[in-house]
């Protein structure tokens, strides 16, 4: 499969604090990737990079084959890069409605009426303000968004942080449907099982550095392993040898203690 979307060795900052060490990913044609870290990690700082909001220092994104390292995000956008910031960013002041009009729409099979479709309820509360909403129907509404453009490549970062299991079931299958519909997906989360669940291939980030990349099935398979990831682990823990699947894997982890 032909790759939408690649790193190589960048490393990002904020300020004086070097939060990237040497990332280097892939996102293929009409898959999911997941990318799993505990709090800190660097996973936003990577999303972020990728989108021109945080610029890595060095190293270089290629994007529909296009270099985008150091392009501002509203061209990265333009290319077809769908993006569901952490923490949802919709406009409380503003009504359902609005918000979904605030991206100018590029024509594609994403319409208003099938945006509505897939979440209904938002369709029911268009005229009610993003502030009123639950922050269920928020993430749904965040996700919206950004399918008006009608990406090829949707970057969502902790779609699933603070919302009840069976909301975060539903956004799952969104993110589903969305493989379905032909995008390619770069999914940001902590939520290890769900998100192994439906992803392709995984990465795992620790302190800024991946240490482990390989299919998410296998992945899911080591139960050991997916605990200490999803309970926040320190990376000597995640960089043991657990079995012979993430030791078959893993990738190769430059200056990381043994």
């Amino acid at each position: 499969m032909t790759a939408v979307l690649q790193t190589h060795d960048i490393h990002s900052f904020y300020g004086k604090s070097h939060i990237l060490h040497g990332v280097t990913i892939e996102v293929r044609e009409g898959e999911i990737v997941t990318m799993l870290g505990r709090n800190g990690a660097g996973k936003t700082t990577t999303v972020r990079s990728l989108v021109g909001l945080t610029p890595p220092r060095s190293g270089s994104i290629e994007i529909f084959g296009h270099d985008t390292t150091h392009w501002p995000t509203h061209r990265v956008t333009r290319l077809g890069v769908g993006y569901v910031p952490e923490g949802r960013k919709i406009f409380g002041n503003l009504s359902v409605l609005e918000n979904l009009k605030v991206p100018r729409g590029r024509p594609g099979p994403w319409t208003l009426r099938r945006v509505f479709e897939l979440f209904p309820r938002l369709e029911e509360r268009r005229f009610q303000l993003g502030r009123q909403l639950s922050g269920g129907e928020q993430e749904m509404l965040a996700i919206a968004r950004p399918l008006l453009l009608n990406p090829h490549l949707m970057l969502l970062d902790e779609p699933s942080q603070g919302l009840a299991p069976l909301i975060v079931r539903e956004v799952i299958q969104v993110v589903r449907r969305m493989r379905e519909d032909g995008l390619s997906v770069l999914l940001i989360e902590q939520n290890a099982p769900l998100s192994l669940a439906i992803a392709d291939r995984a990465y795992v980030l620790d302190d800024g550095r991946l240490v482990y990349s390989g299919a998410a099935a296998d992945l899911a398979k080591d139960i050991e392993l997916v605990n200490k990831l999803a309970g926040a682990g320190k990376r000597a823990a995640v960089a043991k040898q657990p079995s012979a699947v993430s030791r078959a894997s893993r990738t190769t982890r430059t200056g990381q203690p043994e």
